[in-house]
């Protein structure tokens, strides 16, 4: 059911406003993405989907210190993007899931699109 509102300009009628997600879950999703604002863990993202590493070698694919690397690292793992295993003394860090590549994926496919 369409309904006639006069905030606009005109009178014309507006489709009704979905459900949105509750605020709990919508906060979720914004710091989700407030994530993906900072290129040196989107960096460290693209450098897992090949295959788990350690902090020392991201931190030198990245040319970066492990303290540097190590505090993303947190954030990353905090929000659920990325996983660690124990091998031996060593953690080696990996995507998450399916879900985190799709989202780089498609971010990226967005980003390169023309016009």
């Amino acid at each position: 059911m369409k309904t006639t509102v006069s905030c606009c300009d005109g009178q014309h009628p507006h489709p009704p406003v979905g459900a949105a997600p509750d605020e709990e879950m919508l906060y979720d999703l914004a710091d989700l993405f407030r994530l993906f604002g900072d290129s040196t863990r989107v960096r460290i993202l693209y450098a897992l989907i090949g295959s788990p590493l350690c902090v020392c070698d991201i931190a030198a694919q990245l040319d970066m210190t492990q303290s540097a690397i190590s505090h993303q690292l947190r954030l990353l793992k905090q929000a659920k993007l990325i996983r660690s295993k124990r091998e031996g003394k060593a953690a080696l860090y990996s995507l998450a899931d399916d879900h985190v590549r799709t989202i780089l994926d498609q971010g990226m496919e967005h980003v390169a699109e023309e016009g």
